[in-house]
């Protein structure tokens, strides 16, 4: 169906095929942004709905259209195919701001946060996935991971949410499947091997939330990333997700499938290995 809507001042609604949830959650969605807007009557934004998210951007209408059809539909059939069969349980908004100073003075308006990134966030408490589009479409295709694997895989740990989605914060298609690329985080880890400080497997996978976002000695996100990288190219990590999936609740952790997957019960060896194998490893 075609959405139409009465128009704001300096606002257009774009128009697209609904699925999933129904018109009147959709138009219930678009007038709770709308009510958002009207603090902003001298602030020009698009909508775009694009399943199942509605996109809203700052920049010209082409080109908000372009980041909802290019990138968020492009990863939301992609990761549907290969992980996640439940979307998110809400409409959650994408927010694109076109600059670093609209990104941080929008989203202070708008929410009251003050970005600790300059980049972008997801954030469960607003329903929103606020970025700075400007950095490029990596962080909006990381961001989009977090509210499907929410819906997903309940109790996921840190190191495999946050490791899904920095692996597609570079990414393509080859055959038809997602595929992450190696990108800037793996010069920081190259010096951590060749330093000797990673943590081992078992202690990546054991990490709280809270000791992997504020323990984390700077190779946190990268390590996840690289071992997920592995298990990619070795044609194992959509395996490896719906395997750990299914075993979460006797291996909370994924550390036992990851043994498991790899099959080997050697993982001092493994990580020798696999810290040779990215230290090969060239970006770009």
């Amino acid at each position: 169906m075609l959405w139409t809507s009465t128009m704001l001042t300096h606002l257009s609604v774009l128009a697209l095929c609904v699925v999933g949830f129904t018109e009147a959650e959709y138009d219930a969605k678009l007038a709770e942004i709308r009510i958002l807007l009207a603090e902003l009557p001298d602030e020009e934004f698009h909508l775009v709905v694009e399943p199942p998210f509605v996109v809203v951007g700052n920049e010209d209408e082409a080109t908000v259209r372009r980041h909802a059809e290019s990138t968020v539909r492009w990863a939301v059939r992609l990761l549907r195919a290969d992980y996640f069969p439940d979307d998110p349980g809400e409409i959650l908004v994408i927010w694109l701001f076109g600059d670093a100073d609209s990104y941080r003075r929008l989203t202070a308006k708008l929410f009251g946060d003050h970005p600790d990134t300059p980049y972008g966030y997801y954030s469960s408490r607003h329903g929103a996935l606020i970025m700075n589009i400007a950095t490029g479409g990596g962080t909006l295709v990381h961001e989009i991971v977090h509210p499907f694997i929410a819906a997903n895989f309940p109790g996921c740990p840190s190191w495999l949410n946050e490791g899904l989605g920095s692996l597609y914060e570079q990414s393509g298609e080859r055959e038809g499947h997602i595929v992450g690329f190696t990108n800037w985080r793996l010069s920081g880890l190259q010096q951590a091997i060749r330093a000797q400080k990673l943590p081992s497997f078992r202690n990546l996978c054991a990490t709280t939330d809270d000791g992997f976002y504020s323990e984390d000695p700077g190779t946190n996100y990268a390590q996840a990333r690289y071992l997920l990288y592995y298990l990619q190219e070795q044609g194992a990590l959509s395996r490896f997700y719906h395997a750990f999936r299914a075993a979460r609740g006797r291996d909370p952790t994924g550390y036992a499938t990851l043994i498991s997957v790899l099959g080997t019960n050697d993982m001092k060896a493994f990580q020798r290995m696999w810290e040779g194998w990215v230290l090969r490893l060239r970006f770009p």
